[in-house]
């Protein structure tokens, strides 16, 4: 496998984590101010999830780049 499709690999696995860090830690605000949205979050922490999104993205990239090259998992299977 290539370095282009792992770099696809890695952008898919990236959104798909990144969506579901999102809700960790989320509060609604208790007293918004008049033109505040309701359910807009206290404090989103993004660049934390960010971070963290990108490194759990990188080990599961990693890990299906050796099962790959390895032979564990084979894409001719599906094609």
């Amino acid at each position: 496998m290539n370095n282009i499709t792992m770099f696809f690999v890695f952008v898919i696995v990236w959104w798909l984590v990144l969506f579901t860090t999102l809700p960790f830690g989320i509060r609604k605000l208790e007293n918004p101010k008049s033109g505040m949205e309701i359910g807009a979050p206290e404090r989103p922490r993004l660049w934390i999830k960010v971070g963290i999104t990108t490194v759990i993205s990188a080990i599961i990239t990693v890990i299906l780049r050796v099962c790959m090259d390895s032979g564990i998992i084979d894409l001719s299977d599906f094609a």
